[in-house]
């Protein structure tokens, strides 16, 4: 079941399916240095990262992460999507995307969409975003989709400082 449709994009929940794409996402240089590293090795715990973070959120919320199909080949190039975050007052919006994907305007074209099903048909009263200071072109990508930088907020667990954006 197609969540949201751009003209370039199908927009899903991520299934069990989508584990091997997802453990190459999460072990990307780029994704471990602006988003973190989440231990995850093997086809079975990124099945377990699966099922206990984005089908668990599914559940619990109704919304979560959602991967990214391109239309013209089915192919998976990255997830966004809505999550309410430890340590934050109100709904988060964020994405990854694999390189070879980046710089094609995809990640604006599905974070702009989630954001509208985030306030159009999920209701909420404000989305913001976190984004790792070091990382330009997702600061660049906040600003285009109308979000302003508010101030610096250090997350739990987290040993560096983050942007917040809303």
């Amino acid at each position: 079941m197609n969540v949201i449709s751009t003209d370039r994009l199908l927009i899903n929940r991520i299934t069990l399916d989508d584990a091997g794409f997802i453990l190459k996402l999460m072990n990307d240089k780029d994704w471990i240095k602006n988003i973190g590293d989440r231990g995850i090795r093997t086809i079975e715990e990124t099945e377990e990262y699966i099922r206990t973070r984005f089908l668990k959120t599914y559940d619990e919320v109704g919304f979560g992460f959602y991967s990214l199909i391109r239309k013209s080949d089915q192919q998976i190039i990255g997830i966004a999507g809505l999550v309410d975050r430890e340590g934050l007052d109100h709904i988060d919006i964020g994405y990854g995307m694999l390189p070879e994907f980046r710089g094609k305007g995809y990640a604006f074209e599905a974070t702009k969409a989630v954001y509208d099903y985030g306030y159009k048909d999920l209701k909420l009263d404000k989305i913001i975003a976190i984004v790792n200071p070091d990382n330009p072109s997702s600061i660049k990508l906040l600003s285009k989709l109308g979000l302003e930088f508010e101030k610096m907020i250090r997350l739990p667990d987290e040993e560096i400082d983050i942007m917040l954006f809303s």
